[in-house]
C-alpha cells in the first residue's frame, strides 16, 4: 500500500483540519492510500475527531494514522508523497529526508479567480526538490472540489426521505418540523458577520424561520441578540417569526446532514462552503476576512462563476445578499428579496451541484497527477 503523509497546520479552527481530515479519510477509503497526518494542533482537532485521543503522540483513527506535529516530533523518513497543506511550510527536519524521488504537493486553498487555471499544476525549485502547487477549483483545468463519490447521492436521500429527516432531527433532541410554509435555515459564519442584523431580518420576515446554529464562536452575538448574558446548546429562543435552536458542535457527517435537511444554509472558509455544495440547497458563503478586501475579490469571483447561468432576478437577488453579508451590513429588504426568489435559487442549485458533482473530484485528481509524476521519474 503506498503511504502519503499530510501536514496539516490548524490557522482558523476548523477549516484547515476539516479539508485535511475529509482528503486523508477519502484517500484511504477510496484509494486505498496509507495516509499519515500531521497535526499541529490535537485539541481543535479532537472537535472534530471525536475518537482523538489528546494524549497520545501517535494514534490510528479511522485507517489513518495520525501524529503530533510539534518542536519536539521526530520524523524517521519521508513518505513517497507529501502533502504540505494550504502553504503551512514543511518542518526543515522533515525536508532533510526528502529525496528527489519524493513527490512534494503543496495543496491550495480553493478560489474561483481566474488565474488558478494558470497556476495549477505548476511547480519550482529548492534545491534538487520540485514543489508541485495543486490549485482546487470549479473547472476541469483545475484540480476540482473535494467530494466523496456517494455524499451528493446520500443527500438526496435524505432531503426526499420524511424519516430520514425526522430521525436526524430527533438524534438532536429536535421536533421535524412539518410545516411546509417553514424554511429550516443553518447558521455557521465568522464573528465579524452582521449577525444581529440577519437575525432580525429573519424575525420581521413575513416568512416562519426555524434556524439551526451549531456551537461555534458566533454564540456570544446570538445570544445579545436575544437578550442573554449566554446561550448554549439545547436552548431554544423565539422571536416573531424566528425561532432559533442552538445545536451542539456537530461531526462532519452530522453537520453534511444538517446541510441536507435545510432549505438553506449560511456557510464559511472553505470546508463548509465545498459541503453546501454538495447539499444542493440554496446558500450564503462568508469568505474569510482578508487585508485590502481580498476576500471581496474572491467573493465575486466565485458568484460569477457559480451564478452566471441564474435568472436575472435570482441572481441579483443571492449576489446582493452575499455582498451584504460580506460587507456587514444586511437590510429587511434585501433578506426578503432574496426569500421572494428561493424557488428559482432552489432549481439552480440543484443543477449546478449536478454540473459540479460530474466533474472527477480533488481526491481522484491528485492520485491521477501523482501517478503522472511518479510515472515521468521512473
Amino acid at each position: 500500500m503506498r503511504r502519503w503523509d499530510i501536514f496539516c497546520k490548524i490557522v482558523d479552527n476548523f477549516g484547515d483540519i476539516g479539508v485535511c481530515w475529509r482528503l486523508a479519510k477519502q484517500l484511504e477509503h477510496e484509494h486505498a492510500i496509507n495516509v499519515r497526518l500531521w497535526i499541529d494542533d490535537l485539541n481543535i482537532a479532537r472537535q472534530l475527531i471525536a475518537a482523538l485521543d489528546t494524549a497520545q503522540r501517535v494514534q490510528r483513527v479511522d485507517n489513518i494514522t495520525i501524529a503530533v506535529w510539534d518542536a519536539d516530533t521526530s520524523f524517521d523518513q519521508a513518505a513517497e508523497v507529501v502533502i504540505e497543506a494550504f502553504g503551512c511550510d514543511l518542518p526543515e527536519s522533515y525536508l532533510t529526508l526528502l529525496q528527489p524521488d519524493n513527490i512534494w504537493i503543496n495543496l491550495e486553498y480553493l478560489s474561483a479567480e481566474p488565474w488558478v487555471e494558470g497556476f495549477h499544476a505548476r511547480n519550482s525549485k529548492r534545491g534538487d526538490l520540485t514543489r508541485h502547487f495543486f490549485f482546487p477549483g470549479f473547472t476541469r483545468a483545475t484540480g476540482g472540489l473535494l467530494r466523496e463519490h456517494d455524499i451528493v447521492k446520500n443527500n438526496q436521500k435524505i432531503a426526499s426521505s420524511k424519516q430520514l429527516q425526522s430521525d436526524f432531527f430527533r438524534q438532536l433532541n429536535l421536533p421535524l418540523n412539518d410545516d411546509s410554509a417553514t424554511l429550516n435555515i443553518s447558521l455557521f459564519s465568522y464573528p465579524h458577520a452582521p449577525i444581529s442584523d440577519l437575525l432580525s431580518a429573519m424575525a420581521d420576515s413575513s416568512t416562519k424561520i426555524s434556524c439551526y446554529v451549531p456551537t461555534t464562536s458566533i454564540l456570544p452575538k446570538v445570544a445579545a441578540f436575544f437578550g442573554k448574558e449566554f446561550i448554549t446548546a439545547g436552548d431554544h429562543l423565539r422571536h416573531n417569526n424566528l425561532n432559533l435552536h442552538v445545536l451542539p458542535f456537530l461531526s462532519q457527517a452530522d453537520y453534511d446532514k444538517l446541510l441536507a435537511n435545510c432549505d438553506v444554509n449560511f456557510v464559511r472558509g472553505e470546508d463548509s462552503w465545498i459541503r453546501a455544495i454538495w447539499a444542493g440547497k440554496p446558500f450564503i458563503w462568508q469568505p474569510y476576512l482578508q487585508t485590502e478586501d481580498t476576500h471581496l475579490l474572491k467573493l465575486k469571483a466565485f458568484l460569477d462563476v457559480f451564478y452566471s447561468g441564474c435568472e436575472g432576478a435570482a441572481q441579483q437577488a443571492t449576489i446582493a445578499m452575499h455582498n451584504a453579508w460580506a460587507s456587514q451590513q444586511i437590510t429587511a429588504s434585501t433578506w426578503q428579496d432574496y426569500l421572494s426568489n428561493i424557488n428559482t435559487l432552489k432549481t439552480f442549485t440543484v443543477q449546478q451541484t449536478s454540473a459540479l458533482a460530474s466533474q472527477p473530484d480533488l481526491a481522484t485528481n491528485l492520485v491521477i497527477y501523482i501517478e503522472k509524476l511518479h510515472h515521468n521519474k521512473i
